[in-house]
């Protein structure tokens, strides 16, 4: 019996003990960033658990925003906020979400790009790069080479067109997003093509299919895999339209120069399946050599003249007396003045019964 009266005298402290240790409710301080619980969320808003007496509601002015975020958030996710107001005209605490709109869709792209799971982008206008596209504020590109057609051939029709696309590059400090609607489309994965890309040696020779031209080279694919041979990779002779030189659909044997880790692609030549005809240039053009030439190109500093695919000699205007009339495409007669094979560059001079005061 005194046992049993002990316990019970022991009853209201511990009673006492576990109100003291219930957690006690948030004091919310405008401005504060804390932990917050989504009890639900909806076009019309988001409520939170904050820990507090009552739920908090997200901030009137943006509830325009949360739409666009709905697809990323859940029930029950964990996320920070910052207080506006401890107290709202209705009694409920209000906060934002401001600092998840900037640094969260970059999370968002980052953990998609992982998962390799696709996104929707806004298309915007063409240009150089290809076609630019805006995902929550952030602006990106959709190269010209990740383009299927018909949009490969035409990209200005995706202007203003929502599209699903997949993630090549997210780098938030670089402010750089690069998007695939080919990847998307054709559903590649970005582990199958880094198996492929691995596959694929430097200084070998494979075949490509030709995707498309643009003023800065070929784009190319290689088993499965995308590469470019740049305009200076295409000919041992100055190229000005690299269009010229392929066809779409062509299937072309190409040399793999480098092979680019970061983004699996592919630096490619054409001309390096060729002789290099500037390999022997100081025997086959010794000094005072005369040679046949044409006429190729006029600058404001003279002549070009080519005596071979890929080679091309000078004539300095200093050479000149300004009475020539040389026309684009005629054949003349230079003499070689001066070869340089470490500078690839050639001088010449015309004929003439007495050499000019510059001539050396």
């Amino acid at each position: 019996m005194p046992k049993k009266k002990e316990e019970k005298d022991k009853a209201p402290i511990n009673i006492m003990e576990a109100l003291l240790k219930k957690k006690q409710p948030t004091i919310l301080k405008k401005g504060k960033e804390i932990e917050a619980k989504i009890v639900s969320l909806s076009k019309k808003g988001i409520v939170f658990d904050v820990g507090a007496k009552a739920h908090a509601l997200l901030g009137e002015l943006e509830i325009r925003e949360v739409s666009t975020y709905l697809p990323y958030l859940k029930q029950g996710d964990k996320i920070l906020v910052r207080v506006i107001s401890e107290e709202s005209k209705n009694g409920f605490p209000v906060v934002s979400l401001r600092k998840f709109f900037e640094k969260g869709k970059w999370e968002i792209l980052t953990e998609k790009k992982e998962k390799e799971e696709e996104i929707e982008v806004i298309c915007g206008d063409y240009g150089k790069g290809g076609v630019f596209i805006d995902f929550m504020g952030i602006r990106g590109v959709i190269p010209k080479i990740q383009l299927t057609e018909p949009f490969i051939s035409a990209p200005e029709k995706l202007v203003h067109q929502k599209i699903k696309v997949k993630i090549l590059e997210v780098d938030k400090e670089k402010n750089r997003l690069v998007v695939s609607q080919k990847a998307s489309v054709l559903k590649i994965s970005q582990k199958d093509l880094k198996k492929k890309f691995d596959a694929i040696k430097e200084g070998k020779t494979y075949k490509a299919k030709v995707l498309g031209a643009s003023e800065f080279g070929v784009f190319c694919e290689v088993e499965g895999v995308e590469g470019l041979i740049h305009i200076s990779e295409i000919s041992w002779e100055k190229v000005s339209n690299a269009a010229s030189y392929v066809t779409v659909g062509d299937i072309i044997d190409v040399y793999v120069v480098e092979k680019n880790e970061k983004d699996l692609k592919l630096n490619l030549s054409l001309k390096r399946l060729t002789l290099d005809p500037w390999k022997e240039i100081e025997e086959k053009y010794p000094k005072d050599k005369e040679v046949e030439g044409e006429v190729v190109r006029k600058e404001k500093y003279g002549y070009f003249i080519r005596l071979e695919p890929g080679v091309e000699g000078l004539i300095h205007i200093s050479k000149l007396t300004g009475n020539e009339d040389l026309k684009m495409g005629q054949k003349i007669k230079a003499f070689i003045e001066r070869v340089s094979l470490k500078e690839r560059r050639m001088s010449l001079v015309l004929p003439q019964k007495e050499k000019p005061v510059m001539y050396r």
